[in-house]
């Protein structure tokens, strides 16, 4: 069964992948290891797994400049996640998604997206028209 959730238009183009989801919050800084492409932040609740190519569902955005230039620097090595969904993202963040071509939305009318995406979940990613598609994994 598929969920079709509603979000503030975002940034990028349409994707599609696997959700990788937490009630945490992101900092591209200081969360991850871009060289091995794992959350590597020991507190983090997704500590030790592989963000690349992933559809990551997070509370919010944290960190400043640097978090953006991060994202960049993700991408132009191959490293990067397919999208970022938050319930609330940070202008700094937002700008480092330009940057790198990174599909990012957030702001979802239909609640808490880390309660309405799982894990394992494929999401399709639609940022120009502020639209989710949520299909669970045994679907």
């Amino acid at each position: 069964m598929e969920k079709i959730l509603k979000c503030h238009v975002g940034i990028g183009e349409a994707v599609e992948g696997e959700a990788l989801v937490a009630d945490d919050n992101f900092s591209a800084r200081y969360d991850l290891d871009r060289i091995k492409g794992v959350f590597s932040r020991p507190t983090h609740a997704l500590s030790g797994q592989s963000y690349k190519d992933k559809i990551l569902v997070f509370n919010t955005a944290k960190g400043g400049v640097a978090s953006a230039w991060m994202l960049h620097e993700m991408t132009s090595r191959d490293m990067a996640p397919k999208a970022i969904l938050f319930n609330t993202a940070n202008t700094i963040l937002a700008q480092g998604a330009a940057l790198s071509g990174l599909a990012m939305c957030d702001r979802f009318e239909d609640g808490d997206v880390t309660k309405l995406i799982a894990t394992g979940d494929i999401v399709s990613v639609n940022p120009g028209e502020g639209r989710v598609v949520v299909k669970a994994r045994g679907d």
